[in-house]
């Protein structure tokens, strides 16, 4: 893989239940709405499951994942070409936090601050969707 070691680490506050941030998160139907412009491969499970593999784009860069981890408040992706690492993500009741590492020739920093700030405006978009 060509490219740098990068890592990052983020916790960002979101007004949400760790049950709604876990769907947000383990919930491909869900994954695909806020990390747009990502696309995702075709016939994901309703829940994502150890195991699990699948690839995403962004515009012509291919990201291979695994899903090594689901816990109750955990996942841990294994990443492969366009970034080659690991992604986890830690949540509970209003907040959520990414730890993303791997070699990639892309600032890996930069995408994961706006998916985050995604993820969070998403679920804000939730909440507003069930107290109407």
């Amino acid at each position: 893989m060509l490219g740098t070691f990068q890592k990052s680490h983020i916790r960002i506050e979101i007004e949400a239940p760790e049950a709604t941030i876990r769907d947000s998160l383990l919930c491909p139907s869900q994954l695909q709405i806020w990390l747009w412009p990502q696309r995702f491969s075709p016939g994901l499970p309703e829940q994502l499951s150890e195991g699990v593999k699948f690839e995403t784009w962004v515009g012509l860069i291919e990201i291979k994942h695994c899903v090594d981890i689901v816990r109750p408040n955990c996942l841990r992706l294994i990443l492969s070409q366009g970034i080659d690492g690991f992604h986890e993500w830690y949540w509970g009741d209003g907040w959520v936090q990414s730890r993303l590492e791997g070699i990639s020739m892309f600032p890996i920093n930069l995408g994961q601050t706006f998916s985050l700030l995604r993820l969070r405006d998403f679920v804000s978009g939730q909440k507003e969707v069930s107290t109407q």
